[in-house]
């Protein structure tokens, strides 16, 4: 599988999605006549979205798609049956809750998923929701992020630690531009509370920002509209 360097380029998430949106729904237009317009535009946007997705995963994670493409079309059929039927219920309920989709998709799909090794399988959970994440000594070699610092942005909270194992934390690596955390993120994750829920509300597009993925918005400098959006979001 080909990686899309989007970091390098400058290229965010939704910016890159949206380009191979854009070339599939002109592939779609081209070969398939029979597609209706509405729907040509709904599997450009699923295209684009999985895409944008697939780069967010670590190499890890990127390397095992590499060993199952003789599998990929008949996970595709299911997840795009799961998505469908996903949809009829938000559709009967009038649900548009975001964050019971993934779940809901990973039921249907988790049979055909061999299981990880247990000694990776903590940290498959964590990069498999929260994308690539990286512990203190990778920090300090290749951000330049002494521990006194990271340790102490962690106690002001600054900074998003996940818990892994015992007393073990992680960091997502999204969360920081030039060695630092992005601006914004102290004020998101103190208004909503938990690290773990914050980086889902973070990583997932969100409905009070008309779909566009926090992070990236932070990372953008775009902070205050990214706070009141959290503010809008966060329990009571």
């Amino acid at each position: 599988m080909n990686r899309f360097p989007i970091q390098a380029t400058g290229i965010n998430q939704d910016d890159f999605a949206e380009l191979v949106a854009h070339k599939v729904e002109r592939a779609l237009a081209h070969y398939d006549e029979a597609i209706n317009q509405s729907t040509m535009v709904s599997v450009a946007k699923i295209a684009g979205s999985i895409a944008s997705a697939v780069t967010l995963l670590s190499p890890k994670h990127q390397r095992a798609i590499d060993t199952i493409h003789a599998d990929l079309p008949g996970l595709a059929s299911k997840f795009v049956r799961a998505l469908a039927a996903e949809a009829a219920r938000r559709g009967e309920t009038g649900t548009i809750d975001a964050s019971t989709l993934p779940t809901a998709l990973l039921a249907n799909a988790e049979t055909t998923i061999a299981p990880a090794p247990s000694d990776d399988l903590e940290a498959m959970l964590i990069e498999d929701w929260a994308g690539r994440v990286a512990g203190s000594t990778y920090l300090e070699e290749n951000l330049g992020i002494a521990r006194s610092t990271l340790h102490r942005w962690q106690r002001r909270g600054d900074v998003i630690a996940l818990r892994k194992g015992g007393r073990k934390h992680v960091f997502p690596l999204a969360q920081f531009v030039d060695g630092r955390p992005v601006a914004g993120l102290s004020d998101v994750l103190e208004l909503i509370g938990n690290p773990r829920l914050t980086w889902l509300w973070l990583t997932r597009p969100a409905a009070q920002l008309d779909s566009r993925i926090p992070i990236d918005l932070l990372r953008a400098d775009q902070v205050e509209e990214v706070i009141e959006a959290a503010r809008v979001f966060a329990p009571e």
